[in-house]
């Protein structure tokens, strides 16, 4: 995405896009460690780390001294504030992911070709404890497939981890192993993923893309990626805590949590912070509806009287502002079940949400019931997808990568249990394999100046020279229905 309102950004040359970056194929990143014993280590140096009474190291000679001491006062902090340690664990364990899932990446060497080993991270897939929200009849098995054209801008403050007290932490900003740590916003961890200047976000019930709008990177206070992820981090958190609240009742309100996401982003990057950016919203949240007996369907109050009836359909809420989309694929006739509506200022300038933009969720957001099949795949997706690819060929690529991972075709793809999935199910890797080989075929067309594309051709349908794919950030979130056994 490149342009904004001349209300929004005054017109810039835009800088050179760097085409080095690796491409990756994730499930959600977690920030926490993935041992109980270093997520107790790294709470209790959190509670220690603004207490003025733990020393500070001075010369090197001083630093052995200094360790020592700090060590002392933390595990008599541990003992005197068992209440304290208690309350935080508390307020943090809703965030834990479920550790299920894990990330692939494969790095590019210096050379730029792409390096022989990979990386696994393994992080959590949701905001809250699963047993904390009312159980659905259905649920996603999901896989992330990203391509940034470049770095992500590390989060600025305040938003930045809180500080560590090991010494062996960077003391650097631009220090590269800061991007690995994790963001926060009002003493949470921001969920989701940064892709250039995308995020997206996977769960059981929610995924969404959002797409940062890059042109406020040439304004000295312009963050669209913070933007992107705030939103998505806002939103979802909106979502399982209205599900959380009414329980067995639950009924979405799509527009009231984008809205409220929104609203929420504005405060936090308001003064004294003061950042600047745009982004679109694209989200697809999973419900269900029951069938009554003339064929038609009635709304369920109760989650557990639906299952128990098993008369019930999976049903889809798609929120969307903006040119990001959410698609509905069926496998097994090869189909588009639904796709939502680029939302257009002009071409190449979407409806977006941000700094001095007119467009809000109430006015502007567009929301669709849409009724699906267990086995229907959900694509969430940022214009880096839909502006090199065509329907038809997005359609193909989902359904014959799917074809090939059940086939056993897909023998060592180094992704195995990335899904948020059960034993003896889907969730072997299978959708993180679906959204990686997508984003390949969408980087394949970005990548070559001579290829046709959807872009090309609206570009030239308004009169202006274009040729060859649109070199953009590229996400994809891909979801597949299923029951939630």
């Amino acid at each position: 995405m490149r342009r904004l309102p001349p209300r929004l950004l005054a017109s810039t040359p835009h800088a050179r896009l760097r085409r080095g970056t690796a491409p990756s194929r994730v499930s959600s990143p977690s920030p926490f460690p993935s041992s109980s014993s270093s997520l107790s280590l790294s709470l209790s140096v959190f509670l220690s780390s603004s207490d003025p009474t733990v020393p500070r190291p001075g010369a090197p000679g001083q630093r052995l001294a200094a360790w020592r001491r700090q060590m002392s006062l933390l595990q008599l902090q541990q003992q005197q504030r068992p209440r304290q340690r208690a309350s935080v664990l508390t307020a943090l364990t809703p965030l834990l992911l479920n550790a299920s899932s894990h990330a692939h990446f494969r790095p590019l060497g210096k050379d730029g070709s792409k390096a022989s080993s990979s990386t696994v991270i393994t992080p959590p897939p949701s905001i809250f404890d699963p047993a904390a929200l009312p159980k659905l009849p259905f649920r996603f098995d999901t896989g992330i497939g990203l391509f940034a054209k470049r770095a992500p801008r590390p989060f600025p403050p305040p938003f930045l981890s809180p500080p560590s007290g090991s010494f062996s932490d960077p003391l650097s900003t631009h220090n590269r192993s800061r991007d690995r740590r994790a963001a926060y916003v009002g003493g949470q961890v921001i969920q989701g993923l940064t892709n250039g200047d995308d995020a997206v976000f996977a769960s059981e019930y929610f995924i969404c893309a959002n797409d940062g709008v890059g042109a406020w990177s040439a304004r000295p206070k312009g963050h669209a990626g913070l933007w992107s992820r705030l939103i998505l981090h806002f939103w979802a958190t909106a979502i399982f805590e209205d599900a959380a609240r009414q329980g067995d009742s639950y009924k979405p309100d799509p527009v009231a949590y984008l809205q409220r996401a929104y609203e929420q982003t504005l405060e936090a990057t308001s003064a004294p912070n003061d950042w600047q950016g745009t982004t679109t919203a694209a989200g697809a949240q999973l419900h269900y509806r029951r069938l009554s007996e003339d064929g038609g369907s009635i709304s369920t109050p109760s989650a557990a009287a639906a299952a128990a009836n098993g008369e019930v359909e999976p049903l889809l809420y798609v929120t969307n502002l903006g040119d990001s989309q959410i698609m509905v694929v069926r496998p097994s006739t090869r189909e588009v079940v639904f796709k939502s509506t680029e939302q257009w200022h002009w071409f190449d300038c979407p409806r977006q949400l941000g700094t001095n933009s007119p467009d809000t969720p109430v006015t502007r957001a567009v929301v669709d019931e849409v009724p699906i099949r267990e086995g229907d795949v959900v694509l969430a997706m940022s214009d880096g997808v839909i502006d090199n690819l065509w329907s038809h060929e997005i359609v193909e690529s989902v359904s014959h990568s799917l074809e090939k991972w059940r086939a056993g075709e897909v023998k060592d793809h180094g992704i195995r249990g990335a899904d948020h999935g059960q034993e003896g199910g889907e969730g072997d890797g299978s959708m993180a394999y679906v959204a990686g080989e997508l984003m390949e075929a969408a980087k394949t067309i970005a990548l070559d100046p001579f290829a046709e594309s959807p872009f090309m051709e609206h570009a030239i349908e308004e009169g202006l020279a274009s040729e060859g794919g649109k070199l953009d950030d590229i996400s994809v979130v891909a979801g597949l229905c299923r029951k939630n056994n």
